[in-house]
């Protein structure tokens, strides 16, 4: 078993581990046990009532955090001709076609979100799949990440403000960050209900019984704090 450190043991003496907390509440309690020196992310973890061995059952979405996750986020646009000149006055980071394949496949990996535009797939994009898929960067339709020129505008906007993609892995855990622990206790609430809210739409066809069992928020390193379920998920009603 792990052994925790000092600080990390006097954090997690705050924390009731026989409760679930009210959403504000557990906010507020993962801002006073996070140790770190420095802007530490705050995740939330949630356990599924799936199985993600059935393709109905698949959970996989956007969510668009209204106060964004704290840092530049620089998007990437597969595009070219127009598209390219509308991504480009979009506000993306880096727009290109057939010298962007190349740069990536030679090892430029350096922006966190990667759109492209329907003829860019079978135009070469489509082959990065073994260097982007394993970092969530690959363009697709189910992430909204393949987009047509006219609605790159919008969809550069979104990537900038705040854009988490999430799914589930194979234990049937999502975890998805909502923000910095700098942030403002509303903030991060109004984040959580944003992204609660993106879960509950991307509830698969295939789900049986309870979907969300459980959920938990924490601060890198920190020790975790459960979630009264039935609270956070009234979130969704007013995000």
């Amino acid at each position: 078993m792990a052994r925790h450190g000092k600080k990390y043991l006097e954090a997690a003496r705050l924390v009731d581990r026989t409760r679930a907390y009210q959403p504000k509440e557990a906010v507020e309690l993962v801002k006073k046990t996070c140790y770190t020196g420095f802007d530490a992310t705050v995740d939330v973890h949630f356990r599924m009532g799936v199985d993600p061995r059935h393709a109905d059952q698949q959970v996989r979405a956007v969510a668009t955090l209204p106060n964004g996750l704290g840092k530049p986020v620089r998007v990437l646009v597969f595009a070219q001709g127009e598209a390219a000149r509308v991504a480009d006055e979009a506000g993306a980071d880096y727009v290109g076609a057939d010298d962007l394949i190349k740069r990536i496949e030679d090892g430029f990996l350096d922006f966190d979100v990667t759109l492209a535009t329907p003829d860019m797939m079978g135009r070469g994009v489509s082959r990065l799949g073994r260097i982007l898929g394993r970092r969530g960067l690959m363009p697709n339709p189910k992430s909204g990440t393949i987009v047509q020129a006219q609605d790159l505008p919008r969809a550069v906007q979104t990537a900038k403000q705040g854009r988490v993609e999430f799914r589930v892995d194979r234990t049937a855990l999502i975890h998805v960050p909502i923000g910095k622990v700098s942030f403002e206790e509303d903030k991060l609430v109004e984040n959580l209900a944003a992204l609660i809210d993106a879960v509950q739409k991307a509830k698969p066809s295939g789900a049986k019984g309870q979907y969300i069992r459980n959920i938990t928020i924490a601060c890198s390193m920190g020790p975790g704090v459960k979630l009264d379920l039935q609270p956070t998920l009234a979130l969704a009603q007013v995000a």
